[in-house]
């Protein structure tokens, strides 16, 4: 089994995961955070959390005879990301979350997690195994961490000598392969992620409240975003990348060589105007086969709604937002009744 885990990481390194490890199922003590996170209500809107809560903590129960977990990461980064200050000062254009720029992850990362279980088995014969790549009641950070794969950071993302721009998947195998150890949690003193948060999300070390967090109130959260919060958002109209902006660890991430993960429809450049020009079709058809698309038409404009009240004042933003004032959802409208006010015009 000791050989055959190590075979895995190299085929692991071959399908193009820029890191494989083994953990093992003792989730216990990670269950109880999670119940103290839902029962604070930091979840918000995501039900889904609270649904199924337990089986995250009990893999074997999930997918019945799972003796351990391969844990699989596999960089997305294609461009260094050092223009993301002029990119968040300039109010007109739309800051896109770096992972979403180009095509959806999930289909990519299940067939390369597939190919590693076929070339497994191929090796070691049929073995019973599920893979997920965030489609399941799956603790993914957790796993990784005991996978030695890196660290719970500060923002409660994973962290490793290579920093956090990397997405995750799992296979729950029933293989008594053996296991790696966690390694040294190495973000010391340093609270940058804490810090920088616009809202105030991450309300202490290891701690992170959703209801506040921008990736949260803009994909996850369906319903109006609190008037308290949209000034914070500025112009992030799709997930926000701040808290990994400023990690030190960051500084040595490498770039990914998946064309997938290629900027797609200009979303390094766009401007707040131009996007919210979009027809429900053009939405669709544009966005196809990016995670963006989940969201919907309407949260999309609601979205832009709020960067275009914070943009500068302008004879451009202005019209923009009167050309959606009367739009059939309530959902847009109030959002842009906002952003004109915002702009001292009257409904």
């Amino acid at each position: 089994m000791a050989a055959l885990a190590n075979r895995i990481k190299q085929w692991g390194a071959e399908l193009g995961f820029q890191a494989v490890g083994i953990a093992d199922l003792e989730l216990s003590a990670a269950g109880g955070r999670l119940a103290e996170w839902l029962a604070m209500g930091w979840h918000g809107e995501m039900d889904y959390m609270a649904r199924h809560a337990g089986l995250r903590a009990r893999p074997a129960e999930l997918v019945p005879g799972t003796l351990c977990v391969i844990s699989c990461r596999m960089d997305y980064l294609v461009d260094a990301p050092g223009g993301v200050a002029e990119e968040l000062a300039d109010a007109s254009r739309a800051y896109v979350a770096r992972y979403a720029r180009g095509r959806d992850y999930h289909k990519l990362m299940r067939g390369r997690l597939q190919k590693l279980c076929d070339r497994i088995a191929a090796a070691h014969g049929p073995f019973r195994h599920r893979a997920f790549a965030d489609s399941a009641p799956v603790m993914e950070v957790e796993l990784a961490a005991r996978a030695g794969i890196g660290w719970r950071g500060k923002h409660t993302l994973l962290l490793d000598r290579q920093g956090s721009w990397f997405f995750l998947g799992e296979i729950y195998c029933d293989l008594p392969l053996e296991r790696d150890s966690a390694i040294e949690n190495r973000c010391g003193t340093c609270e940058r992620c804490i810090e920088v948060c616009p809202t105030r999300a991450i309300v202490g070390p290891y701690k992170l409240d959703a209801r506040r967090c921008i990736s949260y109130l803009t994909i996850e959260h369906k319903s109006a975003i609190p008037l308290e919060l949209r000034p914070l958002i500025g112009n992030r109209v799709y997930g926000c990348d701040d808290c990994q902006l400023v990690c030190p660890w960051n500084g040595f991430a490498r770039l990914s060589v998946e064309d997938d993960f290629r900027v797609r429809n200009g979303l390094d450049s766009a401007s707040l105007v131009e996007l919210f020009a979009w027809t429900e079709t053009e939405f669709d058809e544009r966005l196809r086969g990016s995670p963006i698309r989940r969201i919907g038409y309407e949260r999309w404009l609601r979205n832009l709604a709020v960067g275009l009240g914070n943009a500068s004042t302008s004879d451009e933003t202005i019209h923009a937002l009167k050309n959606r004032k009367d739009h059939s959802s309530a959902l847009v409208r109030e959002h842009v009744l906002w952003a004109l006010e915002r702009h001292g015009v009257a409904a």
